[in-house]
Parts: C-alpha cells; structure tokens; sequence
C-alpha cells in the first residue's frame, strides 16, 4: 500500500505545473455582467424614476434595489467566509510544496478578481456618484449613483476581500505563521470606505456644501482608498515566497518543474 502511495506521489510530482486560470476568468466575467448590468440600470432608470425620492416610483426602481443588495449581500458574505473557515485545513505543517504552490498561485489569481471590483467601486461608480450630485444635487441619501456605489460596489469587493484574507490564513502557510500587515491594509483599509459612507451622509445632512472630492468630508474616502496602495507590498512579499516556493517544487529527478 505504502509502494502504492509513493507511486502516485511521484507520478503527480512528475507532471508539469499548471496554473488553474479558470476562477479568476469566471470571477471576472461574474463582475463584469453584474457592474455594466448596474450602469445599464443607472442609465435607464436613473433619469426617468432617481429624481424625487419622495415619488412611488423611486420606492418601485431603486430602494427595491437596495433593500435586495442589503438581505443578499450579507448573506454571501457569511456563507463564503464561512464555508472558507469551516473548511480551513488543520494540517497545514504537512502540506506538499507542490500543494502549496498550487493554493498560492490560485489565490494570486483571485487576487486580480479583488483589484478588478475595487477599481469599478473606486473609478466609474465614484466619479459617477460625484458627476451626479454636481448635477442632480441630492434630496436623499438613498440616491440611484448611492445605491450602486455604496451598496453594491463596496461590498462586493469587501466580500471577495474578506474571502481572499480567510482562505490565505486558512490554507497557505506562509499567511497563516504570522500575521502580514499589507495584507490587513489591502482588505481592512478598503473595506473602511463602507463605515465612512455613514460618516459621509451624516456630514451632508448638517452641511449644505458643493460636491467635491477635495472638501475635508470626503478625506476619509481617500485616505482609505490609498490604502490599496498596501497592494505593491503584499505583491513584494509574496514574489520572495514564490521564489523560495518554486525551489522546493521538484520532480522525481530533482528538476525545477516548470
């Protein structure tokens, strides 16, 4: 049984190494009907049923919208992070080098899939919600461009963030040893843009001021989106452990497996 083992061992060393792409391409492509679906909704809906808040139809088009974002989104996150922690691996010590570089290279993956959501949450839906608010002014916080960017956008990639945080300290060593802090800031310091939303609307119910970006009411939303930058030095990180990595994965004649 032992010899049996070995075998399959060495036949599985033996085969080349193939990075597992799919994910990230269904993750993309998930986010990318899900994000033009919505500027397709703000361009149809926005004009005609976003202007009164106080007209039936705002209720109909939009706060059903937002009330569905607020039940379904909770409830993904909870099951995904969840299902992720429940299945963590308690054996990490006795992973394969191979196993490992496997996981690693599929989290780096999804990782362009976290990049991709905060880039749509902090260029066409931000820019959009200010180009809104110049033009519309708000009577509500609950707005067509609010209900997008702050319900939907942020939390969708607050989602795939947390997701990617628990399955690096549940399933690859290196994240689970000790604690990474530009990892924390990659996914904390985004996901501190959503506490700021309440901030921000509190602010603009008391002071009647013009919508700019650069007014000291908007300062948390920039400092915490520069917080992204963290990603440059989660990126440095993980290239000194892929290359310690790459030197452990070899196959049965002791060659870099390629």
């Amino acid at each position: 049984m032992a010899a049996i083992e070995e075998e399959v061992l060495a036949s599985q060393a033996a085969k080349p190494f193939k990075m597992n792409l799919k994910p990230m391409a269904v993750g993309l492509v998930i986010l990318s009907i899900i994000f033009f679906t919505a500027r397709w909704y703000q361009q149809w809906a926005a004009w005609e049923y976003g202007l009164d808040a106080t007209n039936p139809d705002f209720d109909t088009y939009w706060m059903s919208v937002f009330w569905a974002q607020i039940i379904i989104e909770p409830i993904i996150f909870v099951a995904l992070v969840g299902y992720l922690w429940l299945t963590r691996d308690k054996h990490l010590n006795n992973l394969t080098p191979r196993l490992e570089l496997e996981r690693l290279m599929l989290w780096l993956s999804c990782l362009v899939v976290y990049g991709f959501a905060f880039y749509f949450a902090g260029s066409i839906f931000a820019e959009g919600d200010a180009s809104w608010h110049q033009t519309v002014v708000r009577d509500t916080s609950f707005t067509p461009s609010h209900i997008f960017v702050f319900y939907l956008c942020m939390p969708v990639y607050i989602i795939i963030g947390f997701s990617l945080f628990t399955y690096a300290i549940t399933r690859i060593p290196f994240f689970a040893e000790k604690i990474s802090i530009p990892l924390i800031l990659v996914v904390c310091g985004p996901f501190m843009l959503l506490p700021t939303v309440g901030y921000n609307e509190w602010g603009h119910a008391f002071w009647l001021m013009e919508e700019y970006f650069t007014v000291p009411l908007h300062w948390g939303f920039v400092f915490f989106g520069w917080s992204i930058i963290a990603l440059g030095g989660l990126l440095l990180q993980v290239m000194g452990y892929l290359v310690e990595l790459l030197g452990k994965v070899t196959d049965e004649q002791g060659k870099l497996i390629k």
